[in-house]
């Protein structure tokens, strides 16, 4: 599972009102559009509510990778994206890790909104979450997710394959990041808004949060190899010493590290990876040199209207006029 920009376009029919033998052929519908694994898609047939979840997960991690990428060379564009997939560069490696986290925080947030059938709250075994269902809260059920999400995904120890251990690795970062928000949110419920009582749940992080982690972990990803570990009987990831650099003194990466096989490229020029920089706004103080490739940018202006010297009128609207200004657009050259 992994975004490939596809399902992102894809149509479901809607649920609707309709009988329950109905929406079980909709569901399984739901199922067979989405581009599954065999086994997934037995798995998506019998969670009712776990279709939806998935289209949610691949749109939310879309929107959030081009908004983390939107000033750089690579701004996640859905073109070139199948291809990207086939390659172990650092942004693979982002995608993979944004594909996991995203789809962990919405099984995690379709638990707690009663949207999937086989889960519902947090149900860690604590006080403060039944209390919390006293009240009326859910928490958000992040251990049904991750244990539900390694079984859909179905994470295998594997030999030698680089390109394969790499790819779980970053996985499973994506999975640590959204664990990493969960915070505990607390609410009071005492008299005049005292907190003589008060009620405790788990909650996870707005997505923007993991995002801007995930974008840090890219930033200073690890380049790895495979390398024997004698001591397992197995081989191990493995990249440069932290403080040296030497290939000669190789360590593993931490388990928070996005990991790659290989350089990118520079998405200058359009590939099969990319539409290239062409064409693309910069901000001439900030990226424009650097999203342009050298190759300069040239510079527009257009007016552009707003609303402007706004007053409150009685009773109870606003009033505004029209106003317009100038604004330089920069745009890079081909």
């Amino acid at each position: 599972f992994s975004l490939t920009g596809k399902e992102a376009l894809t149509h479901f029919p809607s649920l609707g009102s309709s009988t329950s033998s109905a929406q079980g052929k909709v569901h399984v519908k739901q199922c067979d559009l989405l581009k599954l694994s065999r086994k997934q898609k037995r798995l998506c047939r019998r969670e009712p509510g776990l279709a939806e979840t998935l289209r949610d997960a691949i749109r939310l991690g879309i929107m959030e990778c081009q908004y983390q990428f939107r000033s750089e060379r690579w701004n996640c564009s859905l073109e070139g994206r199948t291809s990207l997939l086939k390659r172990g560069f650092k942004e693979t490696a982002f995608l993979y890790a944004v594909s996991s986290a995203a789809l962990t925080h919405s099984l995690a947030r379709a638990c707690s909104a009663g949207r999937m059938e086989r889960c519902t709250c947090d149900d860690s075994p604590d006080l403060e979450n039944r209390k919390a269902w006293q009240w009326g809260v859910c928490g958000d059920n992040l251990k049904y997710s991750t244990k539900f999400l390694k079984k859909f995904l179905g994470q295998k120890r594997i030999g030698k394959d680089l390109r394969a251990k790499v790819d779980i690795h970053n996985t499973n970062v994506g999975i640590k990041a959204v664990k990493n928000g969960l915070k505990t949110t607390c609410k009071c419920h005492g008299v005049s808004g005292s907190c003589a009582v008060r009620t405790c749940w788990k909650q996870l992080s707005p997505f923007h949060e993991v995002g801007r982690l995930l974008k840090l972990r890219y930033d200073d990803a690890v380049k790895v190899f495979s390398t024997s570990n004698d001591a397992v009987g197995h081989s191990e990831l493995a990249g440069p010493h932290r403080h040296s650099h030497s290939p000669k003194h190789p360590t593993s990466p931490r388990s928070t590290d996005l990991v790659y096989v290989e350089d990118s490229p520079s998405f200058c020029r359009p590939s099969k990876y990319s539409l290239g920089t062409a064409g693309r706004t910069c901000s001439r103080e900030g990226n424009c040199d650097s999203m342009c490739c050298g190759r300069g940018y040239n510079t527009q202006s257009r007016l552009v209207t707003f609303s402007c010297h706004c007053q409150v009128q009685w009773c109870c609207y606003v009033e505004c006029q029209q106003c317009m200004q100038e604004e330089v657009v920069y745009s890079c050259k081909q």
